[in-house]
């Protein structure tokens, strides 16, 4: 390690549901917040600053701090970047106390996606041309551009330049299933093979429906605090020791490629910070939106050589106990648990989780001291983001 952390997690809570019809999003967002605090052993009058989405309801964070009762906020923060979104807010909470502004942060996702009546990553883009939406609506919505479909065309390219294979894709949804079954809260239990991957429905070529994420309601919290903060709680010590975040833009059609990310900015810094590498990572939380999505990150942040994912993840790879690098050992995104297109929290929950011990004794990595956790938000290749935080165990 590089310097002194900057800040430390001591909360973490994922919600339990993953439908949630008798329950408002702004429940969700207090139960989360309140799991989150209780496992720290702070309260509500202990947060000094709130992070949250921009897609809170309400009057954006105003409105969930007052409802929360969270009377000592001093700072607060919407910053909206997807599915990075989450683990962007904690390196920008590491920065804030690192920078004295406060000393417990509180971080909350919630969300209940299958109450509404199609999931967005399926569903056609709205606007027919010139003044509707984004900048970018007029040139690409009239085609009637799905989120699934853009992604199908980053493993389409991946595919062409670098001979990935759909059977290497379909490692990624059979990793995340070997761990799914030993979470009783995930989503999916069910164990799939090679087999069942390519033979679920073709969705948008080349990936099935098994290559595509679940779509769960519920949502998750974390506190980050203070390094002194920290050693005054009775809970593991779980530091944040490097973050990076970063756009990734193809500059108005200018700078396409379908095969990279920001990932290849925010990587790089992340580990400069925290002053390690790849090679010392004991566990990967990666955000799983599709298949294809692990399998580029995993390439961006270093794991591999670029052009290699396909073979880094095939026969097991990512499967704890057997492969390489142990990824989403709660299921991830593929498996457990996505609420409102934002992973990036369930990340970070699962990386502390580890880190802690507390994951399944079937997916617990040995002496794991050192973790990963990175998402990606926007289309993959195109306009999105990218965030990543390293954490590192002491005592």
């Amino acid at each position: 390690m590089s310097r002194p952390p900057r800040a430390c997690i001591a909360g973490a809570f994922e919600h339990p549901l993953r439908d949630a019809p008798n329950a408002t999003t702004t429940q969700l967002h207090y139960e989360v917040a309140r799991g989150a605090l209780d496992d720290a052993g702070l309260g509500f009058d202990d947060v000094d600053a709130y992070f949250c989405d921009g897609a809170v309801p309400g009057f954006g964070p105003l409105s969930m701090i007052d409802y929360m009762g969270l009377s000592n906020v001093r700072h607060a923060d919407a910053t909206e970047l997807g599915g990075s979104t989450y683990i962007g807010h904690v390196g920008r909470a590491a920065s804030l106390i690192a920078a004295g502004k406060c000393k417990v942060a509180l971080i909350t996702l919630a969300g209940r996606p299958r109450q509404r009546k199609e999931a967005l990553m399926f569903a056609p883009a709205k606007g027919s041309g010139l003044t509707d939406g984004a900048p970018e609506a007029g040139f690409e919505h009239i085609y009637g551009g799905i989120t699934v479909a853009l992604y199908a065309a980053a493993a389409m390219r991946h595919m062409y330049a670098y001979g990935t294979t759909s059977e290497q894709l379909a490692w990624v949804k059979v990793a995340a299933s070997h761990h799914a079954q030993w979470n009783e809260r995930a989503f999916l239990r069910k164990l799939v093979t090679i087999e069942d991957v390519l033979k679920s429905r073709l969705i948008s070529d080349p990936l099935h429906l098994l290559d595509c994420c679940v779509v769960t309601d519920g949502g998750g919290a974390l506190v980050v605090v203070a390094p002194e903060v920290a050693r005054s709680l009775k809970r593991p010590v779980i530091q944040v020791i490097g973050t990076a975040e970063a756009p990734g833009v193809q500059s108005g059609g200018r700078n396409v490629d379908l095969t990279r990310s920001a990932a290849t900015i925010t990587g790089p810094a992340a580990f400069a910070e925290a002053g390690v590498k790849p090679a010392d990572i004991k566990y990967a939380s990666i955000y799983d939106s599709f298949t294809i999505t692990v399998l580029i990150q995993l390439e961006d942040l270093g794991f591999c050589e670029k052009g290699h994912g396909g073979r880094f993840v095939a026969d097991g790879g990512l499967i704890s106990g057997v492969g390489k690098l142990p990824v989403n050992t709660d299921g991830g995104g593929l498996c457990n648990n996505h609420p409102d297109n934002r992973g990036g929290m369930t990340k970070m929950i699962e990386a502390v989780r580890q880190l802690r011990g507390e994951a399944h004794p079937k997916v617990q990595v040995p002496n794991c001291d050192l973790a990963l956790a990175h998402g990606t938000g926007g289309i993959l290749g195109m306009r999105h983001s990218a965030a990543t935080a390293i954490l590192e165990r002491t005592g």
